[in-house]
């Protein structure tokens, strides 16, 4: 394997760092998906109160998802600032570019992400 040059980490990181950009945009903007559903009745009937509890659900999924990448995104900025990135967290071996290329997030090596 080789070494990943500056460039190639800057790279990187500027690609995570819009990552993370976005996704704090999108989490600003959904926070209104997620809110508590009425359980008044009178206004809603009871499908749509069903649908509105369903997308609620759904919401609430997508934002955990999106806690948990914004997670791996802060840890592999960190990893850059310490001079880990790029290498298994699990073993210390080198991350393979191509799955770099492909998860910049990735913490771990092929063999370890199973």
């Amino acid at each position: 394997m080789v070494d990943l040059s500056d460039a190639e980490i800057g790279a990187f990181k500027t690609q995570l760092e819009a990552q993370l950009k976005e996704l704090e945009a999108v989490r600003s903007v959904s926070k209104d998906a997620s809110a508590v559903v009425q359980l008044d009745q009178q206004s809603v009937g009871r499908l749509s109160r069903m649908d509105a509890l369903q997308s609620q659900a759904m919401a609430q999924e997508t934002e955990r998802r999106r806690l948990v990448t914004l997670c791996k995104i802060k840890a592999a900025l960190a990893r850059i600032s310490e001079g880990e990135f790029g290498y298994c967290v699990v073993c210390g071996e080198e991350i393979a570019l191509a799955r770099l290329k492909l998860d910049p997030a990735a913490a771990t090596c092929i063999l370890h992400a199973r």
